[in-house]
């Protein structure tokens, strides 16, 4: 089937009724991506148009990191089995995924090699090498690259697939308090980027002891709440102890003289990203995007008769120079083989926040009319003054996307205390249930066999962030029990199903 033809068929399923079946041809008739090559289920090929998607993202973030003291490196995708060994918490965790090359060329290799699924065994042992003295901390590097973790699932593109691309952030330093801060900072930004640039609301929070980065001491993370009830892991920040460290030997000498172990963090953002801002703000007409990630963040579409086309087509070029001088990525859509409605179907299915229309009546009454794509909304504006109008309009878009996913997530938030409340909500409603929890990953599996769901979140509680997931303090819900069981609850715990 030809582009033009998606284009004219639209999008045939309903987000509400059938979301995993609207997600697909939404990404496939936006111009997003397509499915891998026969026989390689679980890849992807990413289209221009979702490539640049990922650069948007990449662009905000890199901004950020680098603001704070963050450099970008590259290693090699390729790992020796031996450095993995080094660290058995992360070989438990990643092995059952892990693919491995075990012939270069003709010859067989001596040690396998492992295609990363994460890279700090690679990355530790020359944060080893590069530091030596308190000097050299804080040392941060990051590096944008794709990753491979085998998993036996259904390919869902940008939220499942075996190869993924991402930034994972390493730092190694002097004590646990800067470490800890480093890690709090990494998700202070995925906060910001989701929230401010893809305004999608976000929880944050901790992981689960049993549920956090393998050999990591704590994982932060920030959830987003998709509108059929799924939560989705925006981005996770792992403070990492002293593990890896010891285990990489990556020492400083400090003032006294004295060799110290450092404390190191790990943080990353993938292109699951890209699904939830898909996902989120979407419609049954096709891809919506905020402003800030837009390829287009204007389209003008004149619309003319023979007599009137010349005025009208050099009355948008005039409004379309005068966005492209101060910056708003703008695309005058001139063609002559489509008329306006299928233009206008065509860059609503593309998700271009804001369309401006001009016609013989704009041009004789010095107006544009503006037209927001999440709503249909269209306000009829004056020429002067066109770029400080079609930036309001822009904030209005992002605003008003901001605000339906905020009223999504405020309204799916529920309290339990027991299981069959828990159970229920879920099953009924999706979204969050918040409940009681005594800790016991025994109390999970039960919600987890039964529909599937999962502790997603535990909050920070009283606007705390501990170090640390294990509960060896006073609990902090006295005198309550486990939603689970009858054992004493130490900390909220919020169950959802998940992408």
């Amino acid at each position: 089937m030809s582009d033009d033809q998606d284009q004219e068929l639209g999008i045939t399923e309903s987000k509400e009724h059938s979301t995993g079946e609207w997600y697909a041809e939404v990404v496939q008739k936006a111009g997003l991506a397509n499915y891998g090559p026969e026989g390689m289920s679980g890849f992807i090929v990413t289209r221009p148009r979702g490539y640049a998607l990922w650069e948007a993202v990449q662009n905000e973030l890199d901004g950020r990191f680098k603001a704070t003291g963050v450099q970008n490196a590259y290693f090699p995708m390729l790992i020796p089995e031996s450095y993995l060994e080094r660290e058995k918490d992360v070989v438990e965790g990643f092995d059952p995924e892990v693919a491995w090359v075990t012939q270069g060329g003709y010859e067989e290799l001596e040690e396998r090699l492992a295609v990363r699924p994460t890279s700090e065994s690679i990355i530790a042992p020359y944060l080893s090498r590069w530091i030596r003295s308190y000097r050299d901390l804080p040392l941060r590097v990051n590096q944008w690259c794709s990753v491979i973790r085998w998993e036996a699932t259904e390919t869902k593109p940008f939220f499942r697939t075996k190869e993924f691309l991402w930034q994972e952030g390493h730092t190694a330093h002097a004590s646990e308090d800067d470490a800890w801060s480093e890690t709090t900072t990494r998700l202070d930004q995925y906060e910001e980027v989701y929230e401010d640039v893809l305004a999608i609301p976000v929880l944050r929070g901790k992981k689960p002891e049993h549920d956090k980065f393998p050999g990591a001491d704590t994982t932060t993370t920030v959830e987003a709440l998709m509108p059929d009830g799924k939560s989705v892991q925006g981005a996770t920040s792992h403070y990492l102890g002293q593990s890896f460290a010891e285990a990489f030997d990556i020492t400083y000498t400090d003032e006294d003289e004295e060799e110290r172990v450092a404390h190191t963090t790990s943080w990353g953002l993938s292109w699951r990203a890209l699904g939830a801002l898909i996902m989120t703000h979407s419609d049954d007409q096709g891809l919506v995007l905020p402003p800030a990630v837009a390829p287009e963040q204007v389209v003008i579409v004149p619309i003319w008769q023979e007599e009137t086309k010349a005025d009208v087509l050099d009355y948008a070029e005039g409004i379309a120079a005068d966005l492209r001088e101060a910056g708003v990525r703008v695309e005058l859509d001139d063609r002559d083989e489509r008329n306006p409605g299928f233009k206008f179907n065509e860059w609503e299915l593309k998700g271009v926040p804001l369309r401006i229309e001009v016609g013989p009546n704009e041009v004789e009454e010095e107006a544009a009319t503006l037209v927001h794509r999440p709503d249909g909304e269209s306000v009829n504006e004056d020429r002067a003054g066109i770029v400080d109008t079609v930036h309001d309009h822009l904030e209005t878009v992002y605003a008003k996307l901001y605000a339906a996913a905020e009223e999504n997530l405020e309204g799916s938030v529920r309290e339990a205390s027991d299981r069959a409340t828990i159970l229920g909500t879920i099953g009924q409603h999706g979204g969050y249930v918040k409940a009681p929890w005594c800790g016991d990953e025994e109390c999970e599996a039960e919600i987890k066999d039964q529909i599937a769901a999962e502790i997603v979140l535990v909050p920070f509680e009283g606007g705390e962030e501990p170090r640390s997931t294990k509960s060896d303090t006073e609990p902090i819900h006295e005198g309550e029990t486990c939603a689970l069981c009858d054992d004493e609850a130490v900390e909220t715990a919020y169950f959802a199903k998940s992408y």
